[in-house]
């Protein structure tokens, strides 16, 4: 099983790039299953920072 950030608030607002529940990017999400493990585990990683920085809710903790 693949690990996700995926909180299952999946929406992204017309204009953004991020998804208000993980912070992932459209691009990153389509590609999330053939990612290596540790460019998921180097994007998770960013995830809170990401979403503090667009000014959106942490809905990861």
């Amino acid at each position: 099983m693949v690990e996700t950030p995926c909180i299952k608030i999946c929406q992204i607002l017309e204009g953004e790039t991020l998804c208000l529940g993980c912070g992932r990017t459209l691009d990153e999400i389509a590609r999330w299953t053939s990612m290596r493990h540790e460019e998921r585990l180097a994007i998770m990683a960013g995830l809170a920072e990401r979403l503090k920085q667009a000014d959106i809710q942490d809905n990861t903790s």
